[in-house]
């Protein structure tokens, strides 16, 4: 049986959550699935780098180089360890919009060498018209305006999974969406504004059996519940550090080692060559190749601390923890009149983002009265605006939980949802 977090001691880990806003009062963080908050161990992990062993990893003879890139590879390892990969399978970014966008940039290049007779591309990057790309309706624009960028420079078709009146993909006609032109298959695990978690395996399934690369944007899943990338089925999965208790400015994408080999570089300049001449280079293997310039060493140290942290709890125990709060957040809201939840209303295959409208409020003005009252939560479209138009709304108030929330702060958050109501006159 799983063992219930201690969130009271969770709590003390973090000293953010010890201040007060807004006339004194107790901050009520609800904001996670746009940030997480970092305990100790991670601030002081990256502070601890900075303090004994910072230096230029890779290249130095010295001590200190020595030290660095022992923290920056293990580091490495240990990431790759909490989703079950191997460490040469894991390349760092600065955040996983730039792991997608180092993905969708693969494409555009592969296509751009192959129109001028570079036969050294491989096929599977080599995209035109004729092909497509397929994402679905629920996707954070890091997750489709990349794809967007990449159709309008090669002339492939950009396809999308639609989403049902419950939130939930419709997969009736996925047969004619992923085919035998679909190239790419880009998908989100977890969706940051409905919630909902994918069945992703099913879908990278479908782009195996016509040959295309699949993706999976697991910004929502790896930080909340146990991850194995090769469960998955996907050839590359992006994901962030700051997500996961981490700190900001990395993020990761894992991938097949026959699929990074393979995958033109995004970003190039030192660190990520083999040799270089006046009129040609040669480039390093995965990871490096894709790790241009000075990587973020410290961020990666935090990171690792994150994953320590987590590993401590246990995933499971994590999973097991938000379900709850997400069951309760849901039965909470339908009980307020005038509170409609956008997406699935039932915790079955869902995440601990809540996305709502209040009938007769704006969303900014529910979020600023919520703020007023030291609750923390996220107002707008969420980067994902074609998903407020299909439910048909400019934008919506969310609430989303983690490890050192508790029922209580949903409590109060709703009490503030009421009392917003009451003096807005609706």
């Amino acid at each position: 049986m799983t063992k219930p977090l201690d969130v009271a001691r969770i709590r003390r880990d973090f000293p953010i959550l010890q201040r007060t806003v807004r006339d004194d009062r107790p901050l009520v963080y609800l904001d996670s699935a746009a940030t997480s908050q970092k305990p100790f161990q991670v601030i002081d992990a990256e502070s601890d780098y900075y303090r004994s062993c910072n230096a230029a990893v890779h290249r130095g003879a010295h001590q200190l180089a020595e030290e660095a890139t022992d923290a920056y590879e293990g580091a490495r390892a240990k990431i790759a360890g909490f989703v079950h990969g191997r460490p040469e399978d894991l390349v760092f970014t600065k955040n996983a919009t730039e792991s997608l966008n180092l993905v969708a940039y693969a494409f555009s290049n592969g296509a751009a060498k192959a129109q001028h007779g570079d036969d050294a591309i491989d096929p599977r990057f080599v995209i035109g018209p004729g092909d497509s790309i397929v994402v679905t309706q629920m996707e954070h624009h890091a997750n489709l305006v990349p794809w967007q960028e990449v159709c309008a420079k090669t002339g492939a078709t950009l396809r999308w999974i639609g989403v049902d009146d419950d939130g939930r993909l419709d997969l009736r006609d996925l047969s004619t969406i992923i085919d035998e032109s679909t190239k790419v298959v880009s998908v989100v695990h977890q969706s940051n504004l409905l919630g909902t978690i994918n069945p992703v395996s099913e879908l990278m399934a479908h782009a195996r059996a016509v040959g295309a690369l699949g993706i999976v944007d697991a910004c929502q899943s790896i930080p909340h519940m146990p991850v194995d990338v090769n469960e998955l089925g996907a050839d590359l999965v992006a994901w962030s550090g700051h997500k996961m208790l981490g700190p900001t400015g990395i993020g990761m994408l894992w991938g097949r080692p026959e699929v990074l080999e393979a995958m033109p570089p995004f970003i190039t300049g030192g660190s990520m060559i083999e040799t270089v001449f006046m009129d040609h280079s040669t480039y390093a293997a995965p990871p490096k190749r894709f790790e241009a310039g000075t990587p973020m060493v410290a961020q990666a140290v935090g990171v690792a601390a994150a994953v320590d942290y987590l590993d401590a709890l246990g995933m499971d125990a994590v999973e097991a923890h938000e379900h709850v709060l997400t069951g309760y957040a849901l039965e909470q809201l339908r009980n307020v009149p005038g509170v409609r939840i956008i997406g699935p209303q039932d915790d079955h295959a869902r995440g601990s983002a809540v996305s709502f409208v209040v009938d007769g409020l704006h969303p900014h003005d529910v979020g600023q009265f919520l703020d007023d009252h030291g609750v923390a939560v996220r107002v707008g479209h969420h980067c994902a605006w074609p998903t407020c138009r299909r439910f048909d709304v400019p934008a919506t108030t969310r609430l989303s939980t983690y490890i050192y929330n508790d029922t209580s702060d949903i409590d109060v958050a709703v009490d503030g949802i009421r009392a917003a109501q009451k003096f807005f006159g609706v």
